[in-house]
C-alpha cells in the first residue's frame, strides 16, 4: 500500500470510529441555594478513552494525516500529563502505529498504566517543564509530533462538525434556558476554551466563557493583561490544567472571565460531585464545579436566572492512588474538610465566601 492509499485508509478508519461513537450525556442538577439557576455537566469521561481528550486526539490525528505529516508505520509522540496520551495511544493502536507519551514522572500511576496497556511507551521526565523539549527530541529522530499544546486550537473545527460547544448548545435546545449564561472549562492546551469561545461568537450567542484554573496558574496570571510571557507562581496537584507557562493554544481574547480555585477547594468539589452524581471524576472537574458555584453566586446576588454548563473531564478512577487517596492527601497537608462544609452551605443557601470572579 503506498502512502496516499494508507492515508485514505487511515482517514476512513477514523471516520468509522467517529460514526460508532455516541455523543456524551449532559446531566442536570438543581440546588436549593440557587433558585432559577440550572447547572449542567457534560460527561466527557464517557468517551471510549475516558476523557475530554478523546475529541482532541482524534482531531490531532486527522490534522497530521491531512497535512501530510503522518505516514504509514511512523512512530507518533506527544507531551501529556496523561489523559491526552491515553486517547492518543488508543488511536495509534487503531491505526497500528507505535506511540510514545512524554509525561511528567509525577503523573498519576493509573494513567501511565493505561497508556502502556494500549501498547504505548511512556518516556517519563523529572521536570514537567521538560516535556516539550523531550517530545521535540523524539520528533527530530523521525516520530510524528502530534503537538497537542501547539496545535490544539487549530486542529479542532470550531465552526461545527459536532465540536463540544455545538454539542452542548444542541443538547440544551429543549431546556428552560437553552442559551446558557456561562460555559465553564479549564485550560490545558487551550484547545477547548478556544473552540468554545470561537463557536459562541460565530453563532452570535450571548453565552459567556469562563476558564477555571488552579490559583496562580499561567493562564490566570496572563489573562488580565493578555501577557503571553506569564508563568505559574503556584504548583498544583490538579493534572491537565494549571499550566506552568502560557501555551501557544491559549486565546485570551475569547475568554470572558477566569476563576482561580485553590487545590483543596477543587478536591472538595470533586468529592461533592461524586456524591451528587454517583460516580467519580477527576480534579479538573472539581475545579470546574467550584467555578460554576462562584459564577452562580454572582448571578444570584444580581437577581439573574439562567443556566451554567461545565465539563466532567475524565474518570476519577485514574486518581485512586492520588487525589482520592486519604493518605496521599495527608502527606501533602491537604485538608478538604472546611472546604466541603463551605460547599454544602453554598448549595443550601447560595453563600459564596471566596472572592467574586466578576466585578
Amino acid at each position: 500500500m503506498d502512502d496516499r492509499d494508507w492515508v485514505h485508509a487511515a482517514l476512513a478508519t477514523l471516520a468509522r470510529e467517529s460514526a460508532r461513537s455516541a455523543d456524551t450525556h449532559l446531566y442536570k442538577l438543581e440546588f436549593a441555594g440557587f433558585p432559577g439557576i440550572d447547572f449542567y455537566f457534560k460527561d466527557e469521561a464517557a468517551h471510549p478513552t475516558g476523557s475530554l481528550k478523546h475529541r482532541l486526539a482524534r482531531s490531532l490525528f486527522l490534522y497530521a494525516l491531512c497535512n501530510g505529516r503522518l505516514r504509514q508505520g511512523q512512530a507518533v509522540v506527544d507531551a501529556s500529563s496523561g489523559s491526552t496520551a491515553i486517547a492518543e495511544a488508543w488511536f495509534a493502536r487503531l491505526l497500528h502505529l507505535p506511540f510514545i507519551a512524554v509525561m511528567p514522572r509525577c503523573t498519576a500511576p493509573a494513567k501511565i498504566r493505561d497508556v502502556e496497556a494500549l501498547g504505548g511507551t511512556c518516556d517519563l521526565v523529572d521536570d514537567p517543564a521538560d516535556v516539550h523539549d523531550r517530545a521535540a527530541w523524539h520528533s527530530a529522530r523521525g516520530a510524528c509530533h502530534l503537538d497537542q499544546f501547539g496545535l490544539a486550537e487549530r486542529a479542532t473545527d470550531w465552526r461545527g462538525n459536532n465540536n463540544i460547544a455545538e454539542s452542548i448548545i444542541g443538547q440544551l435546545a429543549l431546556e428552560p434556558h437553552p442559551q446558557p449564561a456561562w460555559i465553564v472549562c479549564g485550560a490545558g492546551t487551550g484547545g477547548t476554551s478556544a473552540t468554545v469561545g470561537r463557536y459562541l461568537r460565530y453563532q452570535r450567542l450571548p453565552t459567556r466563557l469562563c476558564v477555571a484554573d488552579p490559583i496562580g496558574s499561567a493562564f490566570a496570571r496572563g489573562w488580565p493583561a493578555r501577557d503571553y510571557t506569564a508563568t505559574s507562581i503556584c504548583p498544583t496537584v490538579i493534572e491537565g490544567i494549571g499550566r506552568p507557562r502560557v501555551e501557544p493554544g491559549f486565546l485570551f481574547d475569547v475568554v470572558d472571565a477566569v476563576v482561580e480555585v485553590e487545590d483543596p477547594l477543587s478536591l472538595a468539589a470533586m468529592d461533592l460531585l461524586c456524591h451528587l452524581l454517583g460516580r467519580r471524576y477527576g480534579g479538573s472537574s472539581g475545579t470546574n464545579f467550584a467555578a460554576c458555584l462562584a459564577l452562580a453566586a454572582h448571578m444570584r446576588n444580581a437577581g439573574h436566572t439562567g443556566s451554567i454548563v461545565s465539563l466532567l473531564c475524565d474518570r476519577g478512577e485514574r486518581y485512586e492512588e492520588t487525589l482520592f487517596n486519604a493518605t496521599w492527601r495527608q502527606q501533602r497537608g491537604i485538608d478538604v474538610t472546611p472546604w466541603t462544609q463551605a460547599l454544602r452551605r453554598c448549595l443550601a443557601d447560595g453563600s459564596w465566601n471566596a472572592p467574586s470572579p466578576l466585578s
